[in-house]
């Protein structure tokens, strides 16, 4: 028989044996706390109670079913499987199910997800002929849902003043009907969403006395976990199921209060003192996952917010290597340096892919990471995210592209000839498909050509096709012309794609905008970079090409790099971890500025990105980046400076030789040698000691010192690798160099644009 609390520190066997009245856990990062809820649950079951009166509820699937198959290995599978555990949503649709009569529901009710939702408000946008310009599904969509989670009916908002002000000021004034409208029809198809799983469960509760009591009697005990990310509709439902017996065991950490954007209260868990007067607490701080060093600088780090519960997390783990914070030129500079990284200790450690993470604050931050790790042939996998070139709005774009250069692209050409909307409906377009088909000839030839063919397409639609063959055809040209980032940037505006995403301000929008902008970013950088003459749109559209087809390889995905938003992260562990785009305006983000409240929530996020690692972390930031074609001057986060210096080691990556940065001498801190260097303009506060990284002998030949080069040199180039020159020919700004790359062959450089780097 397993001694389930053998395994138990002495405050976690503490907090499992405590069985009777309000319990708080506070439970710190890597300090065991599933471990402690499961042999809870465990001693509850040993001590006689029946798990049909064990309530426990967790944030993610994946939580309650690892709680569910330890407890099972335990208990056995009977009493395992009688336990009401399970996410939120899951148990409380279980319970409106048995329920469902007393609302005037089916008990085979459907439930909406997200995209049954948005697909139900585009259909009645579109049935009342609205601006989707104006009213756009997913903020439509986001709204009907925050009014719900404030138990704000359709009734209600028609009865709220102001809410119908607002919506007035920005022309939204069908708001209203589209809510009443879209609750007739969840109703009338016997169906809830995601939010009514909350909503009517607590108006079931609320309205029902009956019911209220029943459940309170079957829940003698109540555990829940993550209890820092319960919104409010969660909490006053928990609230009025335990009043009875009390037996609620709360386990969370205010210090990872992350998710205020889905609503999440913080004072949830700050308040249950208030709540619950004769509550107890334990306090899980040992940490068993990370270095000392890790733990002692996220300790440093949560300090500076004033909300928070008092508590020293602690390890006995090994100091550990101190963490690296490292200054480079650009993010592309900061993608380089992180592939080299993993690379570096991939070699020296025998360590295997999925050992790295690189955590970041927007998911628009992985196109350079990508790139660096493509270009590095390192496997990696977007966790709770597509690929930065398989995201919708990204393929869009790059639909557009692909036209510019193959009008003939059908596949692209179906993909974005009525988007953003211009007029051209399916019909349409099954029409011009029958009549291609028929003739052989593609789409595009029959738009182009649509003056002299007779086709069943009236004269309006006609106008409309015309227009966009003018436009695709003006694209067309200056693919030809033009280099990539001039031709792209005027598509992406002259197609109205630009304006459509800007205008959509719903979290999803604001994503998709950004997105969007950082592919023009590597475009641009693209164009800048290029040798001279292939800085063209179909060169970089090669290039993507190129790339995207690793996609497609079957390499165990088990073994990949993983990327990810510090978000989608939370409850992750890595033993290397690289926490990209420390920088004010983007960790913390812009929207930190407007309150206290705000900014210690993004320093609750930073702690949740320093507690994933396990052995080394990598903390980095860029002195500039790309900003519609712009470099726009970054200043480096505040976070950096709050860290205590005596954890870190900080150093500088030079510009002009970032293509030979060696990884391996911010790892083995023997190896490189220690040079004072000029003090940042920005307000990086560098230790006395600051170090440049870069100590390889190559020296960038500039346009000025061509005369530098000579047959035989052995040289560096930033695409090709490693190369030795053959021959010289042509005289001052014409000089070329014949070059000979290892792997690649034979390239010939006009001098003053290939930014060669001497070895010497």
């Amino acid at each position: 028989m397993i001694d389930y609390l053998k395994q138990l520190n002495p405050e976690q066997k503490k907090a499992a044996e405590h069985t009777k009245g309000p319990l708080m856990v506070i439970a710190g990062a890597g300090s065991g706390k599933t471990r402690v809820l499961t042999c809870r649950i465990v001693h509850l079951l040993k001590s006689g109670v029946s798990p049909h009166n064990i309530l426990s509820l967790t944030f993610t699937n994946k939580a309650s079913k690892e709680m569910r198959n330890r407890i099972e290995k335990i208990v056995g599978d009977p009493e395992a499987r009688s336990l009401w555990m399970g996410t939120f949503h899951s148990v409380f649709s279980k319970i409106l199910r048995f329920e469902a009569e007393k609302l005037n529901y089916p008990s085979s009710f459907t439930i909406y997800d997200t995209d049954d939702s948005k697909s139900l408000v585009r259909s009645i946008i579109k049935e009342l002929n609205l601006d989707k310009d104006v009213y756009k599904v997913g903020f439509i969509r986001n709204r009907i849902s925050s009014l719900k989670n404030n138990f704000i009916t359709p009734n209600g908002y028609n009865n709220e003043a102001e809410l119908v002000q607002s919506d007035k000021i920005t022309k939204r004034t069908e708001f209203g009907r589209i809510y009443q409208m879209y609750e007739q029809r969840c109703k009338k198809a016997s169906a809830m969403d995601f939010d009514d799983l909350l909503l009517k469960t607590y108006q079931l509760l609320e309205n029902h006395s009956d019911v209220l009591l029943k459940y309170q009697e079957k829940f003698k005990y109540i555990l829940i976990d993550e209890y820092q990310d319960t919104n409010h509709i969660q909490y006053l439902i928990i609230k009025k199921l335990a009043t009875l017996n009390e037996n609620i065991c709360i386990v969370g950490d205010d210090a990872q209060s992350i998710y205020a954007f889905r609503g999440a209260n913080i004072q949830n868990i700050l308040n249950f003192k208030v709540d619950y007067p004769d509550y107890k607490t334990y306090k899980l701080e040992q940490n068993y996952r990370s270095t000392s060093t890790i733990v002692k600088a996220a300790n440093s780090i949560i300090k500076h917010n004033e909300k928070q519960i008092e508590k020293n997390i602690w390890t006995d783990n090994t100091e550990g290597d101190k963490i690296i914070v490292c200054k480079t030129g650009s993010d592309n500079d900061e993608g380089r340096l992180v592939a080299n990284t993993i690379t570096d200790i991939q070699m020296r450690e025998q360590v295997h892919n999925k050992d790295f993470a690189i955590l970041y604050r927007t998911n628009a931050q992985s196109r350079a990471l990508e790139e660096s790790l493509r270009k590095r042939n390192i496997p990696y996998k977007i966790y709770g995210g597509l690929s930065f070139y398989q995201r919708k709005e990204i393929k869009d774009l790059l639909a557009y592209y692909r036209l510019a250069i193959n009008p003939n692209d059908e596949e692209a050409f179906k993909r974005i000839i009525n988007y953003p909307t211009r007029g051209i409906g399916a019909t349409t377009i099954q029409r011009l498909n029958i009549f291609a088909n028929e003739y052989n000839k593609s789409i595009w030839e029959v738009i182009a050509h649509l003056g002299e063919i007779e086709i069943n397409i009236n004269k309006g639609t006609r106008s409309k096709l015309k227009e966009f063959a003018i436009m695709i055809n003006n694209f067309i040209i200056n693919a030809k012309q033009k280099d990539a980032y001039t031709v792209a940037e005027e598509i992406t505006k002259s197609t109205g794609l630009f304006n459509d995403l800007y205008t959509d301000k719903s979290p999803e929008g604001v994503s998709r905008f950004e997105n969007i902008q950082e592919l023009l970013n590597g475009i641009k950088d693209f164009s800048k970079t290029a040798e001279k003459g292939l800085n063209k749109l179909p060169d970089f559209m090669q290039d993507v090409a190129l790339l995207t087809d690793q996609d497609k390889e079957t390499e165990d995905d088990f073994n990949k790099v993983t990327l990810m938003t510090v978000h989608a992260a939370k409850g992750l562990e890595f033993p290397y971890v690289f926490v990209v785009g420390l920088e004010e305006q983007l960790f913390p983000s812009m929207i930190s500025g407007e309150s206290q409240e705000n900014l210690e929530e993004e320093r609750r996020l930073f702690y949740v990105a320093i507690t994933r690692a396990e052995k080394r972390l990598f903390l980095s930031f860029a002195t500039s980046r790309f900003k519609w074609g712009q470099f726009i001057d970054c200043e480096p986060s505040r976070f950096i400076s709050e860290l205590d210096d005596s954890f870190l080691e900080k150093h500088e990556l030079e510009p002009k030789k970032k293509k030979e940065f060696s990884p391996h001498k911010i790892y083995a801190k023997t190896k490189y040698a220690k040079k004072p260097i000029s003090a940042p303009t920005k307000k990086f506060i560098a230790p006395k000691n600051l170090t440049n990284i870069n100590r390889v002998k190559n020296i960038p030949i500039n346009a000025s010192d061509l005369s530098e080069i000579q047959t035989g040199m052995q040289v560096k180039h930033a695409s090709f690798g490693n190369g030795k020159v053959l021959s010289i020919s042509g005289e001052g700004s014409n000089k070329k160099a014949m070059v000979f790359f290892t792997g690649i062959g034979q390239k010939q450089l006009l001098l003053k644009f290939a930014k060669l780097e001497l070895l010497k």
